[in-house]
């Protein structure tokens, strides 16, 4: 099994450099990072798992900008987006962005993304919460259309463009993989119609993953590859991931400073080398 690293990276600890040069040294193969653009002050949405917001969400750097800088200081550290929040975006400015960092980045960026929780950020971006699933789908349709047509256009009922000419063209053939964030049985579907990985959370069973992938099969979409992403140090999910098929567990890194998220990565490499391979 392949070991990574989900966080935030923020202004407040350690650099995209600085954290994606000790991932490459200390033998992670992927980093993936988290996205808000904002947190809004009067908020009603339950934060996940309950409690305050950590403060990381209001300080979270722009995962494209991060990812690009994390891509010119390393070699063959996979670039991922853990997860986009696509439904908060332009779509053919994210096209761009993911396909600039394919680039330059030579094949290494993993396009994670997933339609969001925080239904008061969605809206400052124009986003009807209730519609951001289907939104997320046409999106994606929409970006591969542009990563991979000479003249690209999609007419649907949330995104809607003629033919455009939009370069430049990711390096991965066809395309950077999509990872579908979450657990649902929307995203699911979404998975076995827009997908080529998946991306669930820490708190996953590996029993639920297992018959995921059952029922993914039956579908006609078999050997989906499996990345758990914010996972915690429980070395018998760790077993029981590696068992049901999981590919890579991207460990929780806490947003620390550069000092303390260096102890932690530290440790988390000597726990990653008891079960890679």
């Amino acid at each position: 099994m392949k070991f990574g690293i989900s966080t935030f990276v923020t202004d407040e600890g350690i650099r995209p450099t600085t954290l994606a040069r000790a991932l490459e040294e200390r033998g992670f193969d992927a980093l993936f990072l988290a996205e808000h653009s904002h947190i809004p002050v009067s908020r009603q949405t339950p934060t996940p798992g309950g409690g305050e917001l950590a403060r990381k969400y209001y300080r979270t750097f722009d995962p494209f900008v991060a990812l690009s800088a994390a891509a010119a200081v390393t070699d063959t550290l996979l670039l991922g987006t853990g997860v986009a929040l696509v439904i908060q975006r332009d779509v053919i400015h994210t096209a761009n962005e993911a396909a600039s960092l394919d680039l330059v980045s030579n094949g290494r960026f993993l396009f994670g993304v997933g339609v969001g929780w925080n239904r008061e950020e969605m809206r400052n971006h124009g986003t009807d919460p209730r519609t951001r699933g289907a939104l997320l789908d046409e999106q994606l349709q929409a970006i591969k259309a542009m990563w991979t047509q000479e003249k690209a256009e999609f007419h649907g009922t949330y995104v809607d463009f003629d033919p455009i000419y939009a370069w430049p063209k990711p390096v991965s053939t066809p395309h950077p993989p999509i990872y579908i964030g979450g657990e649902s049985p929307a995203t699911l579907a979404r998975l076995a119609a827009h997908g080529d990985a998946w991306l669930p959370r820490g708190h996953t069973e590996p029993e639920t993953i297992r018959e995921a992938l059952r029922t993914l099969a039956e579908q006609g979409k078999p050997d989906i590859p499996v990345t758990v992403f914010g996972a915690a140090r429980d070395e018998a999910r760790i077993e029981g991931w590696a068992e049901a098929g999981v590919e890579r567990v991207a460990f929780d890194l806490p947003t620390l400073s550069e000092s303390d998220s260096l102890a932690v990565l530290d440790e988390l490499a000597v726990l990653a080398q008891r079960y890679a391979g």
